[in-house]
């Protein structure tokens, strides 16, 4: 072989030498990781903050602050129920709707925070107790579940506090629907998929009898 194969030689075998080395080993977590609800289920594409008139589930005009998901039928919870449905849970809730927002309050018609609503429906549709506060309802009173799994009267938690922990709570229904307390507008019906709240889910649970 000639000197200048030789060099050939070197350069490429120096050139493979600097080449990242790629495991193949696998990078797969035991531990789970929450996502934003946007990124964990396709139920949807959120629509964003600047397009509130955009077109809704059935084509009804959307409520102010519904940000095109939640139709007139809903926000007032004047829904077609079918025989599988919970009715007392949906006559409940229906008696909360306009509460206005009260921190640390629990009253139906006067006022209520986020837990305290879920507290006396849950006590008032299925006899059981649950903790005042949300992140213990997360904690002490629910199975995590996937959101494909997610039913009829299931809870359903965000972050909204920049401290990571969970500050709300709401009661899943159907169809992406959820009945809350919210701080701006009391008791109403919301839409999972809506940007605020796909952005800011953490998770959801099932309550069992403890």
């Amino acid at each position: 072989m000639t000197q200048y194969g030789k060099k050939i030689l070197y350069l490429a075998a120096a050139i493979l030498l600097s080449l990242p080395v790629v495991s193949c080993r696998s990078t797969k977590s035991n531990t789970h990781t929450y996502r934003p609800y946007s990124e964990r289920r396709n139920r949807g594409t959120a629509p964003s903050d600047n397009h509130p008139g955009s077109n809704n589930d059935n084509g009804k005009k959307p409520i102010p602050g519904g940000n095109g998901l939640v139709s007139d039928e809903w926000a007032r919870l004047d829904v077609k129920l079918g025989r599988h449905d919970n009715k007392k849970l949906y006559k409940e809730l229906k008696k909360w709707l306009g509460t206005p927002y009260a921190y640390a309050a629990h009253t139906c018609g006067e006022g209520t925070d986020c837990s305290g609503m879920v507290m006396e429906v849950y006590q008032e549709v299925y006899g059981i107790k649950v903790h005042r506060n949300s992140a213990k309802m997360l904690e002490e009173n629910c199975r995590i579940i996937d959101l494909d799994d997610l039913k009829e009267g299931d809870l359903v938690f965000f972050i909204t506090s920049g401290d990571g922990h969970v500050s709300h709570v709401g009661i899943y229904l159907k169809d992406n629907k959820f009945v809350h307390a919210s701080s701006s507008r009391g008791v109403c019906v919301d839409d999972l998929r809506q940007n605020y709240y796909a952005t800011h889910f953490h998770a959801a649970g099932r309550v069992t009898k403890r």
